[in-house]
Order: C-alpha cells, then structure tokens, then sequence
C-alpha cells in the first residue's frame, strides 16, 4: 500500500513538472494582425462621410502603415515569423522582436495623441487626399509581394 502511495506521488510530480517546465515560445508573427484594411474607398465614397469618419480612417491607415513598413524586407502579410525566415526564435531575438513591438506603440500612441489633438483642425479634401494616398500605398505593398 506504501510503495502504491509512492508510486502515485512521483507520478503526480512528474506530470505536474512536466505541465510546468519551460516550453520555448512560440513563434510570434512579425507583422500584426490588425494591419489589414477591411475596405479600400474612392474618392466620392470619402467625401460623402463626415469628418469624424475621416479622422478615424486617417487614423486606422497610419496604424497599418506603420506596423508594416518596418518589415517589407520580411513579409507584407501577418502570419509570417521569425523561425519561417529562418531567424533561430532564442531569448535574445524574441527580446528584440518584443522591444520592437513596445517601440511601435509608444510611437503610434504618441501619434495618436497627437493626431486626436491637432488633425481635427485639417481641411477635409487634404484628409480625404491622405486616406486614398496610404490606401494606394497598401495596395502597392501587396502588388509588391507579388514580385517575391
């Protein structure tokens, strides 16, 4: 009855340790997820909506714009990693990709602030303008992905 206890109690701590144990990490996507533009607009489309909408848009276009240019030399769509590059996933890349990250929303918020405090006060046919200028500008990164 002893040694069944025993036998019991290692294979408890086995398990748990083995739950427990350091896994690597998995590899994280080196381009975000919310990079994608759900809807590309035209001209007549962005002058119909109110500048608020525009704002938003502005907004949303220099969110992906900015989490993607950075790695065109890598990818131009989200899912691609560092281990699919070939780049060894250790502490120190992972560490650097993390840093990378932090860097990118401090940026983006301080952009943001920035943008909520003083875009309100630009002239909506320049907004409109910059929406379809960065639209054309994803659109041009995807085409660019085609000559890989």
């Amino acid at each position: 009855m002893n040694m069944k206890i025993t036998l019991f109690c290692f294979a408890l701590f086995l398990a748990i340790g083995t739950g427990f144990a350091q896994k690597k990490g998995e590899a994280k996507s080196i381009i975000s997820d919310k990079v994608s533009i759900k809807k590309y607009h035209n001209k007549e489309e962005l002058e119909r909506l109110p500048k608020g909408e525009l704002l938003t848009l502005y907004k949303e276009r220099i969110e992906s714009l900015v989490k993607l240019l950075p790695y065109i030399a890598f990818a131009t769509k989200p899912g691609v990693t560092m281990t699919t590059l070939g780049i060894p996933n250790d502490s120190d890349n992972s560490k650097a990709l993390d840093n990378q990250f932090k860097a990118t929303d401090a940026f983006l918020s301080s952009t943001s602030d920035f943008h909520g405090r003083i875009l309100p006060y630009s002239d909506t046919n320049k907004l409109v303008s910059a929406i379809l200028f960065y639209e054309e500008t994803m659109k041009s990164l995807h085409q660019y992905s085609q000559f890989n």
